[in-house]
């Protein structure tokens, strides 16, 4: 009897399997770390370690009041991985100089705050295998911590350069803001970019909107905490932000990595040109992408932000009724939508520190 051979079993790339097949392993084990990174971030075990002598697993635990029975198999964990080093015949353990830069409260940028990602959408797994069988999304509630950690995320991509490298984007933004001016932030969850402002520019007043209401009651909690009046927040849905949004009413509106997340993203950066007055700039930073698969292949971190869009930003979007235009709409079609909410003229800016973004600057 002949048989016909599938064309996958005729081009079968032995090379190419073994390949694959030692990435999914380091994958596997990769992943392995990342949790215990997460943890070592929550429980603030690398700020214990960093800078620290070497020490045993008992001695650590002392220091952070934490079980030395879950301290020494984490200590195994990252040993394992590689990140943490140890003296076997002494029982002590460090972290390396170069791994703290990394790891610890002190580096430039954390990388253990985007490990957290990782079970943090785990969580909602069952509910994404849900959505794929019969539609439909996971709504905003299902994600706990998710306001907390992007808090965390935006402190390094947005707050720690906000002053030297963000707003120079904009010609003349920081005379009109210490003049005094009106600020719109849309999407701005607990809000620590505006307060930010708030401090700096205290002849100016502050707006955010975010759909969270917990987010939303951080933000007021904290700028009480810091005695800002001139700094409001409110829970608002901006789907119908075209039609709801007030006329020439902002000089400046401002969205960090907010409008890919929205059920309406065309309406809301409509919204935005009705708001802004005929000398107002917008400001939007958002998920550096092409568009278009095949070249976001190349993208160093292609693959972790679609999965971010898959378990959280596109099905956020689409448990409203939304578009789901997820994470890595990209620049082709951001400049698409921004053209079509109206914008006179739109400029993208890409900055050193933050390989994950681009920066839009739009006028009238």
């Amino acid at each position: 009897m002949n048989t016909v051979m599938q064309p996958a079993l005729m081009n079968f790339n032995e090379e190419l399997f073994a390949d694959s097949e030692a990435r999914l392993v380091n994958a596997l084990n990769d992943s392995g770390m990342l949790l215990m990174v997460s943890i070592g971030h929550r429980l603030g075990l690398f700020n214990a370690l960093q800078g620290a002598e070497p020490m045993t697993s008992v001695e650590l635990a002392d220091k952070t009041g934490l079980q030395e029975r879950y301290i020494r198999e984490w200590l195994g964990s990252l040993v394992a991985g590689r990140v943490i080093k140890t003296d076997p015949a002494r029982g002590t353990y460090w972290l390396p100089a170069e791994w703290a830069a990394l790891l610890s409260d002190g580096a430039d940028v954390n990388m253990a705050v985007y490990a957290q990602f990782m079970p943090l959408l785990g969580k909602v797994e069952d509910d994404i295998i849900h959505c794929f069988r019969e539609g439909g999304g996971v709504p905003y509630e299902r994600y706990d911590r998710f306001h907390e950690v992007m808090a965390e995320d935006s402190s390094q991509t947005v707050l720690a350069a906000l002053f030297d490298a963000i707003l120079p984007l904009v010609d003349g933004i920081e005379a009109r803001l210490s003049n005094g001016i009106r600020v719109l932030d849309l999407g701005c969850g607990r809000g620590k970019a505006l307060m930010k402002l708030a401090q700096r520019y205290p002849k100016s007043r502050f707006t955010g909107y975010d759909l969270s209401e917990e987010a939303i009651a951080w933000a007021r909690a904290e700028a009480q905490n810091l005695r800002l009046t001139n700094v409001t927040f409110e829970v608002r849905d901006l789907t119908d932000f075209d039609q709801t949004g007030p006329r020439t009413a902002f000089e400046f509106i401002t969205t960090f990595d907010a409008i890919h997340d929205q059920a309406k993203p065309l309406n809301v950066l409509t919204g935005i040109r009705r708001a802004l007055t005929e000398d107002g700039v917008y400001l939007a930073q958002d998920i550096r992408g092409t568009s278009h698969h095949h070249s976001d292949a190349e993208h160093p971190l292609g693959a972790f932000l679609y999965a971010v869009s898959c378990m959280h930003c596109m099905t956020v979007s689409l448990a409203q009724g939304g578009e789901g235009l997820g994470t890595m709409w990209g620049r082709e079609r951001a400049l698409d939508y921004m053209n079509r909410a109206g914008f006179g003229t739109v400029m993208v800016h890409e900055l050193e520190h933050d390989i994950q973004n681009d920066y839009f600057v739009c006028t009238p």
